[in-house]
């Protein structure tokens, strides 16, 4: 096990390590997981620049929102395909199923989102078209379906409809799975850059995974990042490094705290499944 964390580790490290390292050292292979000739120019030059901010914004308000609709569209859809007694159900799963191996390829998408639904250049092109994945429907299907029915049965007896049983009952027992589903989109809102760079046209919102896309194609240069004419040949082979970590660094912040629900969600899908 302790080979396995080293060798998960050791890239990020190594990546940190570079965005503290001078461009010298780095050149004459002098880094590893600890930074030769420490500093901090490149985090100063990226910081100072409003642009980052501006994107960093973006993402967040792409994850956070795109996250709520995922889950939400996810648990809507999920609770009736969990119910076995229904009829049209052993047409929607197949239905599901089916698009996890087939999809309509990206042209027809692309003409689907920009043409038909008018939806380039906005936020939404971002937020709707992976709003439902149907492996995270399968999951959250099979986590309802492990929960006991006498629980609704006892709900509805109380007075509870549908709507009220969904939401009262079901949805606070699946903060396992939940937790998950937030977990699994707020990682794919956060490093998505492919969709927004087919249909975000406007440069002022573009999420961060885009601006890091970038800079590591060399479209976006040191100068343009805001270094100066001095600064620019020193941070040219540590900016793409400190880009990485500053983009990565949320996501791994918040993984920790919400762990012990990925974990509980996932096996309790998989057992009961």
């Amino acid at each position: 096990m302790l080979l396995v964390v080293l060798a998960t580790l050791y890239p990020f490290l190594y990546l940190v390590a570079q965005s503290f390292s001078s461009e010298a050292a780095i050149y004459a292979g002098k880094v590893s997981i600890i930074p030769v000739d420490f500093t901090t120019q490149t985090y100063r030059v990226i910081l100072s620049k409003p642009d980052f901010f501006r994107y960093y914004g973006n993402t967040l308000l792409y994850s956070v929102l795109g996250t709520f609709i995922s889950v939400l569209a996810t648990a809507v859809m999920s609770y009736p395909l969990s119910k076995e007694r229904l009829r049209l159900n052993k047409f929607f799963v197949p239905f599901v199923l089916f698009t996890m191996y087939f999809g309509g390829g990206l042209i027809p998408n692309y003409i689907l989102i920009s043409k038909t639904l008018q939806m380039r250049d906005t936020i939404w092109a971002i937020l709707i078209p992976g709003a439902i994945s149907a492996f995270n429907v399968i999951l959250v299907k099979t986590f309802f379906s492990s929960l006991p029915g006498e629980i609704e049965e006892a709900a509805k007896v109380d007075g509870l409809g549908v709507y009220g049983i969904f939401a009262r009952i079901v949805l606070p027992l699946s903060k396992p799975i939940m937790a998950t589903m937030v977990l699994f989109s707020i990682v794919g809102m956060w490093n998505n850059w492919f969709g927004p760079s087919l249909y975000l046209s406007s440069k002022e919102k573009w999420p961060v995974a885009l601006y890091l896309k970038q800079i590591i194609d060399n479209a976006v240069s040191p100068a343009e990042i805001g270094a100066t004419s001095d600064t620019s040949a020193q941070i040219a082979a540590t900016v793409k490094s400190t880009a990485m970590v500053l983009t990565t660094l949320p996501i791994i912040c918040i993984y920790p705290f919400m762990q012990k629900y990925f974990v509980q969600g996932m096996m309790i899908g998989s057992v009961k499944g």
